[in-house]
C-alpha cells in the first residue's frame, strides 16, 4: 500500500535551518510530483512546495520562496525540503502528500513531522 513516511522535525532557533525527508513506498515515485504541506496550530493546512516528477519545475508558497528548497531522490523514493533562515511562523506539522494515484481525486498524506521554531 501507499506509504509516506516524514522525518528531520525538530526544535530550532530562529535563523536556523532544517531538512526534512518524505521516504515514499507503493507506488511508482518517480512518475509523480510531490507536494509538501504545513499546518500551524489553529490555522488550516497550507501548501508549502510542489516539485514534478522528474524534478525539473517546482513552485513555492510566497513566504518560504527565497528560504526553502524542495529537491528529490527518483533512486531513494525520496523528497526533502530543504528549510533554512526559520522563522517563528514557520513552526508547524510539516507534511508530503501524492496525488493522483489511480484515480485524479486521490490523494494520500504523510502522519508529519513536527517543526518549532522558536528562542
Amino acid at each position: 500500500q501507499v506509504q509516506l513516511v516524514e522525518s528531520g522535525g525538530g526544535d530550532v532557533q530562529p535563523g536556523g535551518s532544517l531538512e526534512l525527508s518524505c521516504v515514499a513506498s507503493g507506488f511508482t515515485f518517480s512518475h509523480y510530483g510531490m507536494h509538501w504541506y504545513r499546518q500551524a496550530p489553529g490555522k488550516e493546512r497550507e501548501g508549502v512546495a510542489f516539485i514534478s516528477s522528474r524534478g525539473r519545475t517546482w513552485n513555492y508558497a510566497d513566504d518560504v520562496k527565497d528560504r526553502f528548497t524542495i529537491a528529490r531522490d527518483n533512486d531513494k523514493n525520496t523528497v526533502y525540503l530543504r528549510m533554512h533562515s526559520l522563522k517563528p511562523e514557520d513552526t508547524a506539522v510539516y507534511y508530503c502528500c501524492v496525488r493522483g494515484l489511480g484515480s485524479v481525486s486521490s490523494e494520500y498524506w504523510g502522519a508529519g513531522t513536527q517543526v518549532t521554531v522558536s528562542s
